[in-house]
């Protein structure tokens, strides 16, 4: 993206600023689409926690997305959006029944990840069809916090319980219509996911009315130049093939399904910061920004990197900076990173910040969270304002105690 646009749009609608590039989510989720092109019935549920303003929902819907929810907001936000209630999974973790009968209300589609709900809700709801989550014991992902079909991950039904789903569906009267798993994100090993599909495949020969065969998320993708990413054709090719021929050998047509959220959306994004001083202590020089974890926590609650770019002055010289925001906390952002000369007033741009970014937000020390804009053939949309200070004691009760 241009950085004299990008600067602009700082001057527009201030900074920080969130900007997506639809353009970059068309062509990911056309991409996905061409992968798959070998399969009769490929469904693409977007998983709406990476990012989830209801305009990016909606780009979204306009593509033929359905999408997957992991809360009641979640699917409210959907429905809101324009998506069918049959376009529309529900995938929680650790939920109350009441929350997924709220979501069967709706018409939505409910996926089911532990023994104790499921039969409880199959001894209540014996017509409702139900997918299962199940958690095949794989250890995937570029982070602990984010690999969650491993033995001690809280996701997903064991994949040595399928005896006890087999008799709960047995003794209520349920019925299974697919079988799900999700084992992490950022999984560049095209192997892992297809290790993980063998198991899914055998578990779904277990059940004999599934409609379809959800094989989650997780794709990794590029943070920097000639970084690695999965390689979505790659696995496309392979996996449709393999796809094709379970569903011949199971007897019937099953849709193939998919969960990507930060493969359609990461790469979008753009967040902007102003450098309010530029420090010096000892050997670190430190860029402090407008900004902190309350906007962006994934550096310090993953460990995660973004590229860092000065694109107010990105063809100077570069120097090593250690990035750090305004919060009352360890926020460092970046350390001795080589970014091109910073001053005071300079915009620097974070990228890769599509996913799990803004949506991970808070307002931590009272500060507000900053505004999103979205970008389609050249013309800038905002998609939310920026917080002021009544958002922030808005739903607040004022309450005076004289002592």
């Amino acid at each position: 993206m241009d950085n004299k646009l990008l600067i602009s749009l700082t001057e527009k609608y201030k900074a920080p600023l969130y900007v997506y590039d639809a353009e970059k989510i068309v062509s990911q989720y056309k991409r996905f689409e061409n992968a798959f092109n070998q399969v009769k019935s490929l469904k693409i549920n977007y998983a709406t926690k990476a990012l989830s303003n209801i305009s990016i929902l909606k780009l979204l819907k306009s593509l033929g997305s359905n999408i997957d929810c992991v809360s009641i907001q979640e699917i409210h936000l959907g429905l809101k959006a324009g998506f069918n209630p049959k376009q529309i999974s529900f995938t929680p973790s650790g939920v109350s029944l009441e929350e997924i009968e709220s979501a069967v209300a709706l018409g939505v589609k409910i996926n089911i990840d532990n023994l104790e709900i499921l039969k409880q809700f199959g001894t209540k709801h014996p017509k409702v069809p139900v997918c299962i989550r199940i958690n095949p014991h794989i250890m995937a992902g570029g982070n602990k916090k984010i690999s969650v079909g491993h033995t001690k991950s809280k996701f997903g039904i064991s994949k040595y319980f399928i005896a006890q789903v087999k008799e709960i569906e047995k003794e209520t009267g349920m019925l299974i219509n697919g079988v799900h798993m999700h084992t992490g994100s950022g999984i560049l090993d095209v192997n892992v996911f297809l290790q993980g599909a063998e198991i899914l495949f055998k578990i779904a020969k277990e059940f004999e009315n599934l409609d379809f065969i959800d094989f989650g998320g997780g794709f990794k993708v590029a943070y920097k130049e000639n970084d690695p990413a999965t390689n979505i054709e790659e696995f496309g090719k392979i996996m449709s093939k393999r796809f094709n021929e379970f569903s011949k050998d199971y007897g019937k047509e099953l849709s193939i399904v998919f969960e990507p959220g930060k493969f359609l959306v990461s790469e979008s994004g753009n967040f902007l910061a102003k450098v309010n001083v530029v420090k010096k202590s000892n050997e670190t020089v430190f860029a402090g920004i407008d900004s902190g974890f309350n906007h962006l926590i994934r550096p310090m609650y993953y460990g995660s990197y973004h590229h860092i770019v000065n694109i107010s002055n990105a063809l100077a010289k570069e120097n090593k900076y250690t990035v750090v925001g305004y919060i009352c906390e360890n926020d460092t952002f970046a350390e001795d990173r080589m970014i091109s000369t910073i001053r005071q007033g300079d915009i620097l741009c974070f990228k890769n910040a599509g996913a799990y970014a803004f949506t991970m937000a808070s307002n931590y020390n009272s500060r507000f969270r900053p505004a999103e804009v979205m970008l389609y053939q050249g013309k800038d949309y905002l998609i939310r304002e920026r917080e002021t200070m009544e958002d922030i004691l808005n739903k607040q009760i004022e309450v005076n105690i004289d002592l």
